[in-house]
C-alpha cells in the first residue's frame, strides 16, 4: 500500500510541473486617438457639422489651407503603430529528468490615415463642403 501510495505523489508531482501558457497582447502606440473610419463617418455630415466640432472631435488638423474655391481645407494625417507579442512556454519533468522549452514571437506593422475635410460659410458658420479619408496599412 505504501508503494503505491509513493508512486501516486511521484506521478502527481512529475505531471505538476508540465505547464503551457500563451499570451497575445495587442498594442498600440499612444498617438493613435479617435480618428477612425468609423468616428468619422459618424461626426463628419455635409453642410451640418461646423469647424467647431470638427476641432472639438479630432483635435488641430496638420496643415490648414484654402483651396482655389475659396475653401479652407484641413488635413489629419495620424500614424499608428500595432504591436502583437506572443509568448508560450512548458515545462516538464519525471523524476529526476526535467526539461524546458521556451518561445516568443513579435510582430508589429503601422496604419496610416489621412483626412481631408473642407469648409464653406452656411448661414454664418463655417460648416464641412466635403471630406475624404484613406486608410492604408503595412
Amino acid at each position: 500500500m505504501r508503494v503505491s501510495i509513493a508512486a501516486l505523489g511521484l506521478a502527481a508531482l512529475s505531471l505538476a510541473g508540465c505547464m503551457a501558457t500563451t499570451t497575445t497582447t495587442p498594442k498600440e502606440s499612444p498617438q493613435s486617438n479617435r480618428l477612425t473610419t468609423g468616428q468619422v463617418q459618424l461626426t463628419l455630415h455635409r453642410n451640418q457639422t461646423t469647424q467647431a466640432e470638427v476641432l472639438e472631435a479630432f483635435g488641430a488638423p496638420n496643415l490648414v489651407t484654402v483651396n482655389s474655391e475659396g475653401e479652407e481645407v484641413w488635413t489629419y494625417q495620424r500614424n499608428a503603430t500595432v504591436v502583437n507579442s506572443q509568448s508560450s512556454s512548458a515545462f516538464g519533468t519525471v523524476i529526476f529528468f526535467g526539461g524546458s522549452t521556451q518561445s516568443s514571437g513579435l510582430e508589429q506593422s503601422s496604419r496610416t490615415m489621412t483626412l481631408i475635410v473642407k469648409f464653406k460659410t452656411i448661414n454664418g458658420a463655417k460648416r464641412v463642403s466635403s471630406f475624404d479619408s484613406r486608410t492604408s496599412s503595412f
